[in-house]
């Protein structure tokens, strides 16, 4: 699985996806939701799966204290770049740090390249061990449906190998994506309360991040205009945790507090 991961991701494919074209949605949206329930600075934030840091960098010049953990040399290179963040090669589920030494733990990437349960559940456990009482969880996951609706949106659902593959996505969670080449986990939204909850966590809140307008033809022209990027923010923001939109999402985030 790592070998896949760092097959792909050493190809620097992955710096520009949150920062240019439609992916700015799921960016924006991720920083609306966080912005709302972190705790207030000073506080320190565990960045895991951080990537080269594009969350990372607006943490840090918020005001958070922030460590990114990635497995991928690569993306901790590029991450030392950025201004106030401390960045090394870690992996989820052995998080190289004390117990209860951290306010917010991030895993807004690991829990889609783990594709077996245990391993997320016990990534999930390994940042309540790391988190403070009291302390927030935030973890990000791909909805089921999102190869099959990204692919009629592009045209890759022609393909008869990319249809196999999210097709065979849609019914069992496992994404073994011709395109990427490595594999993923892609969550039903019901499910992700449960690993939680083996984890050590009772209580979730849900958020779908881009609703339905990630699919919309026009999506870049609403987010390159300030005005109406506005009205599509503030109308996500309105619907963000109806169960019946959840999975229509590209992408979830769930969070939860330790208990204290």
């Amino acid at each position: 699985m790592l070998h896949e991961l760092r097959a792909y991701y050493e190809q620097d494919r992955e710096h520009g996806r949150l920062r240019e074209g439609r992916g700015r949605l799921e960016f924006w949206r991720t920083q609306d939701v966080l912005r709302r329930m972190l705790p207030p600075t000073p506080a320190r934030v565990l960045d895991v799966g951080g990537g080269t840091g594009v969350h990372a960098k607006w943490l840090a010049a918020d005001g958070y204290d922030v460590e990114l953990l990635d497995p991928i040399p690569l993306h901790v290179e590029r991450a030392r770049e950025l201004t106030g963040i401390a960045a090394r090669l870690g992996d989820a589920r052995q998080l190289p740090v004390p117990d209860e030494s951290v306010d917010v733990v991030l895993l807004l990437g690991p829990l889609y390249h783990l594709t077996e349960r245990a391993d997320r559940v016990g990534a999930l456990a390994e940042a309540r061990r790391a988190v403070r009482p009291g302390g927030l969880v935030v973890a990000a996951t791909i909805s089921r449906y999102s190869a099959v609706h990204d692919g009629v949106r592009q045209g890759f659902y022609l393909d008869d190998g990319f249809r196999t593959a999210a097709d065979s996505a849609a019914a069992g969670g496992i994404m073994r994506s011709p395109r990427s080449g490595f594999t993923a986990y892609f969550h039903e939204p019901e499910e992700i309360p449960l690993e939680f909850a083996d984890a050590g966590f009772p209580e979730v809140k849900h958020y779908g991040l881009q609703g339905a307008f990630w699919l919309y033809g026009d999506v870049d022209d609403w987010l390159d205009d300030p005005e109406r990027r506005t009205l599509m923010l503030d109308a996500l923001r309105s619907m963000e945790s109806v169960p019946s939109l959840l999975g229509v999402s590209g992408h979830m985030l769930t969070l939860a507090h330790r208990d204290r």
